[in-house]
């Protein structure tokens, strides 16, 4: 074994803190394949454990729930690709770039970064977890550019600053159930009530953990980077992403006379499309209040794209270098659907929150929703598909119970933000955009992990 690749991840004045971590990347390195042959064998161990557990396992019922599982998700997984494309336009635009180019140039030491890299990712994941994923690899490059820290260390600390998107304004869950008619909005459909973000988002028991887990593992983080000498530092030679891959992307046709030319350029284009989007919000917003959902917030990441790019060609350039990221999302999402149909298809779903709500009592319930979740979150690594699959057996049980439905809901949620900690899915375009192994990063995130593992069952159980 080499000494470089242990010593990488974990060597520092603490004995014990470069065992666990140089081991637990070590582990992660030689054990865990590409995200896609994972995908098969999580497939392969449902089939399985549905064929022990599940009620209705017959052959017949997995094939079938597997089939329609993997094509019934493409819908969904449009939209997903989509809300990560949008977002990578956005952070692609000039003014991000140079804002993000300023935040770095003012970095000059591993500990800096950590205090930088944190709460911008955060932030951005809070209020939409598709602009989270592109502002944190590309910091992650630019701060790493410049100054001598270890690579996957930095990309692993802004996948970790991300983790908290499900606690956040663009939390599936949250806005389903806080959505008037939403498909997904089972409390309305048990209760004819709404939850509003208030009880869910901005409650103190998501609010305070959320916070809490960002100060937590900065200083984690901070503690874990390796000595200098130890340091796998940024790869100069290694490719650019996208977004950075070509230094002016909107210089190409600077002196092109044709008819083609002028109109890619024009800024008309751009304004009727922000006409019709920003009518179209202010028309329903003003008809049937305010709120967001998927195909909302996916609208409102292509205005505020579009109004950065300023010509429909910059933004269509922008667009087609976010796609190169979205490959292995195009395989995986039919792979995981084919899990969730299978779950859900066969009865495994509910054997497992079902175990759990068994044994539950109004105070325990939200924690154990919250066990459970982070059992299927590993296996359905989307919170609405996950909310489909879970939230019908939760929220009979809290009403049955006289639970609080918002924690028990958001037990799921935040569950969501520590099992993506494991799960390779969300990983995926942020290491194809800083462009590193995902081994190594996830290395490092199984510590988030544990930490928000505790933080967030602890304000379950204890913060009213």
């Amino acid at each position: 074994m080499n000494k470089r690749d242990i010593n990488s991840a974990g060597t520092d004045r603490s004995a014990p803190r470069r065992n666990v971590v140089a081991g637990l990347v070590y582990v992660f390195e030689q054990v865990m394949p590409d995200p896609f042959v994972l995908a098969i064998g999580l497939t392969l161990v449902v089939a399985l454990l549905a064929v022990a557990f599940a009620p209705h396992a017959s052959l017949a019922v997995i094939l079938a729930s597997w089939y329609g599982g993997t094509f019934n998700i493409l819908g969904f997984a449009l939209q997903m690709i989509l809300i990560l494309a949008t977002g990578y336009a956005i952070a692609d635009a000039p003014l991000v770039q140079r804002g993000l180019r300023a935040m770095a140039a003012g970095v000059r030491t591993p500990t800096r970064a950590a205090l930088l890299v944190f709460p911008i990712v955060a932030m951005a994941a809070w209020l939409n977890w598709g602009l989270g994923l592109v502002v944190g690899a590309l910091l992650s490059r630019e701060i790493a550019k410049r100054v001598k820290v270890d690579f996957a260390w930095l990309v692993a600390g802004s996948y970790s600053a991300w983790s908290v998107c499900n606690s956040g304004l663009s939390s599936s869950i949250a806005l389903s159930q806080a959505s008037h008619g939403n498909a997904l909005n089972l409390v309305e459909k048990a209760t004819g009530q709404v939850i509003p973000l208030t009880d869910t988002v901005f409650a103190p028991f998501v609010f305070i953990p959320t916070v809490l887990v960002v100060i937590v593992m900065t200083a984690i983080f901070i503690w874990m980077h390796p000595k200098q000498e130890d340091v796998v530092a940024f790869n100069e030679t290694q490719p650019e992403p996208a977004a950075t891959a070509e230094a002016d992307p909107h210089a190409r046709d600077a002196k092109a006379s044709s008819f083609a030319a002028r109109v890619e350029r024009s800024m008309l284009g751009t304004l009727f499309l922000l006409v019709l989007g920003v009518g179209y919000l202010a028309m329903t917003w003003t008809s049937k209040g305010f709120e967001l959902d998927i195909n909302t917030t996916i609208l409102i990441f292509l205005l505020v794209g579009l109004a950065l790019q300023r010509t429909p060609i910059a933004y269509a350039d922008a667009i087609r270098r976010a796609a190169r990221q979205t490959g292995s999302m195009l395989l995986q999402y039919p792979m995981y659907g084919g899990i969730m149909g299978i779950m859900t298809g066969t009865g495994l779903a509910s054997a497992i929150a079902k175990t759990f709500v068994a044994i539950a009592t109004p105070v325990t319930l939200p924690v154990l929703s919250y066990l459970s979740s982070l059992i299927i979150t590993l296996l359905i690594p989307s919170a609405g598909g996950h909310w489909a699959v879970q939230g019908p057996f939760v929220l009979p049980a809290a009403l049955s119970l006289h639970a609080s439905v918002p924690r028990a809901a958001m037990g799921v949620a935040m569950a969501e933000n520590v099992s993506n900690m494991l799960q390779p899915f969300w990983a995926v375009p942020v290491v194809a955009i800083a462009g590193i192994r995902i081994q190594r990063v996830m290395g490092y995130t199984a510590i988030t992990f544990v930490v928000s593992l505790v933080i967030y069952a602890a304000a379950l159980w204890l913060i009213p």
